[in-house]
């Protein structure tokens, strides 16, 4: 069961960055991060009262540094997206969110199969190829404004602004699944919607130290509305993944979102799947395979 529900945290979370990605390309990066972490709140806190639970103050210290990391994740991770680096952004990002719950799960005293520990080392270079070779978001800012992907506007930005981009949302993320992973299923999920709420403020004062726009203006920053439920489901199937079996194992499943996103690509934008993107989804299958026999 823990296995199933980080896969389907993966895929709610592969959902959530399409849209969210999609959206960044046409409009403020920070203001789609902060309406799509205020529709998650609200999805949490709904599905929260009706969950029962007996939260410390102890769980509650956990889902604030679990609301931060979430808000750092999600507004790199969008202005990655926005200015046009997800060919370096996403597998960076990928990778630090599956390495710091490994680290922490490890450090705590998990003990894991050799086959399992095979089963993270193949995710690992499968989640880098199925996301790092091409940048599987540009057609979608050909749709929505018509004037082509701009090339020429993504070449002025440097790979090195993309890799700081990346390398802050995978430890937003990988810190959001290890916090997260220390909340115990007695708890229930009102620190999760904690959590939520507490990424919003993160995201505004991430903004505002950045001298960014946040303030959610015009009609398409609204449709991130849509981004809140996809991220709450996936959040919360992850701190069940977490409850249920091992936190190395639930935040290297969970990791594997990048995948979802390129199929969607593919499937939606008409995207071709190259050679080494087949070649990493391969390798996410194995890594799955693995991990479901270990």
């Amino acid at each position: 069961m823990a296995i199933l529900l980080a896969l389907f945290s993966a895929l709610a979370y592969g959902l959530s960055d399409f849209v969210g990605g999609f959206l960044s390309r046409r409009t403020s990066a920070w203001a789609v991060a902060v309406v799509a972490q205020l529709s998650a709140t609200l999805c949490t806190v709904l599905i929260a009262s009706f969950v029962g639970g007996s939260p410390t103050s102890h769980d509650f210290a956990w889902s604030i540094l679990a609301g931060v990391s979430s808000g750092v994740g999600a507004g790199f991770l969008y202005r990655g997206f926005a200015s046009g680096r997800m060919s370096v952004v996403a597998p960076v990002s990928a990778i630090g969110a599956a390495l710091v719950p490994v680290l922490a799960g490890t450090i705590g005293g998990e003990r894991l199969s050799l086959i399992v520990w095979l089963g993270i080392v193949v995710a690992l270079p499968g989640i880098w190829l199925v996301s790092s070779s091409t940048d599987s978001l540009a057609p979608a800012d050909a749709v929505l404004s018509g004037n082509g992907p701009g090339p020429a506007s993504r070449e002025r930005t440097s790979t090195a602004e993309g890799l700081v981009d990346g390398i802050l949302a995978g430890l937003g993320f990988g810190v959001l699944f290890a916090a997260l992973g220390q909340v115990p299923e007695e708890a229930g999920l009102w620190p999760l919607a904690a959590a939520q709420a507490m990424s919003i403020p993160a995201v505004i004062l991430l903004a505002l130290g950045l001298r960014a726009a946040w303030v959610p203006r015009g009609r398409t920053v609204w449709w991130a509305l849509l981004a809140g439920p996809l991220g709450a489901s996936a959040t919360t199937a992850f701190l069940l993944a977490s409850q249920a079996g091992f936190l190395t194992v639930a935040g290297v499943l969970a990791s594997l979102y990048p995948a979802t996103t390129v199929l969607l690509a593919a499937l939606v934008l008409h995207e071709k799947i190259h050679r080494a993107q087949g070649v990493g989804l391969g390798l996410c299958a194995l890594a799955i395979g693995l991990v479901a026999g270990g």
